[in-house]
């Protein structure tokens, strides 16, 4: 009789302890979902971090010219300020890269991402507080 209320405790102590690490193991998901949601600006955030870089014509590395727009999203509100005032040195890093692209490099979804990829870093190296998290072109037009 003993040995059955021995296994009959083993067991149940085995029970709850299965009980237990499953609870644990479904809060600390549900803490790292809840987390993850949270950590993604919402569309408003993203505008009041953003700046609007107004049209630039300049010349291609081939005879023809572009017309391009674009908006650059920064971390934070303070970043965006401070990239409001560095506009002319923003506009001077988009024409010196232009300035180096031929119309076929631009082409194609490859191409505007690389041209995008290659601003967010020499814009980004400007910064002194915040990063730039995107950059968006919105115009574009190549003659």
């Amino acid at each position: 009789m003993k040995s059955k209320n021995k296994l009959l405790t083993i067991m149940l102590i085995i029970l709850v302890s299965i009980t237990l690490v499953g609870v644990v193991a479904l809060l600390i998901v549900m803490q790292l979902n809840k987390t993850d949601e949270s950590d993604e600006p919402t569309i408003d955030e993203i505008i009041e971090s953003s700046v609007d870089i107004p049209e630039i014509t300049t010349n291609l590395a081939s005879n023809k010219f572009i017309r391009i727009s674009l908006k650059v999203q920064a971390d934070s509100k303070k970043a965006a300020e401070e990239l409001t005032k560095r506009d002319f040195q923003v506009n001077n890093i988009v024409i010196t890269e232009l300035s180096e692209l031929t119309p076929e490099e631009l082409e194609g979804k490859e191409g505007k991402a690389m041209f995008e990829s290659a601003l967010k870093t020499k814009i980004g190296e400007l910064m002194d507080s915040g990063e730039i998290q995107q950059v968006y072109i919105t115009s574009y037009i190549i003659q």
